[in-house]
């Protein structure tokens, strides 16, 4: 899924071509309903990349070839523990994690400033133990948790996603 930051689709770009109001942007980001926010795993801003960034010259920092063999040891990982973090039970999701007290306090401190529901805490561990896997770690820690969390950008600024 994807969306527009503001009603004109420019708000955050360097351009300034942006003239909404801080209401008319909270006004468009409510829009999205929170039972259909609560269901993405991932909320991320794209911003608009200059020439240079897409030209045939510019190099990637990580070739494609090392990143899919990354993605199948990932996936492999995931097989041999419960199957794909995504279908994992919710009861067998905190062992999948593995996480310790300070881990279990960072995402309770989350779930608190953030009121995610337990879908969303759910969603956040899921994709936790995924940057765990892609890192070739045995359980999700601090960096992990707070980069999936990261993630939920949108109910991190429900009243202005900038």
């Amino acid at each position: 899924m994807a969306t527009q930051p503001c009603p004109c689709g420019y708000a955050g770009d360097t351009n300034g071509r942006c003239r909404c109001t801080q209401p008319a942007v909270r006004r468009y980001v409510a829009r999205i309903s929170g039972p259909l926010l609560d269901r993405i795993d991932l909320h991320v801003d794209v911003p608009r990349l200059d020439y240079a960034l897409l030209a045939p010259s510019a190099t990637a920092t990580e070739p494609s070839a090392v990143v899919a063999a990354r993605v199948l040891e990932a996936r492999a990982r995931q097989a041999a523990r419960d199957g794909l973090n995504a279908l994992i039970d919710a009861r067998r999701l905190g062992d999948a994690c593995g996480l310790g007290l300070r881990e279990h306090g960072l995402l309770e401190a989350a779930m608190q400033k953030l009121g995610l529901s337990a879908r969303a805490c759910h969603r956040i561990l899921r994709v936790a133990r995924t940057i765990a896997d892609l890192a070739g770690l045995e359980r999700v820690g601090m960096a992990e948790l707070s980069e999936a969390i990261g993630y939920r950008r949108l109910d991190r600024e429900p009243q202005a996603a900038v």
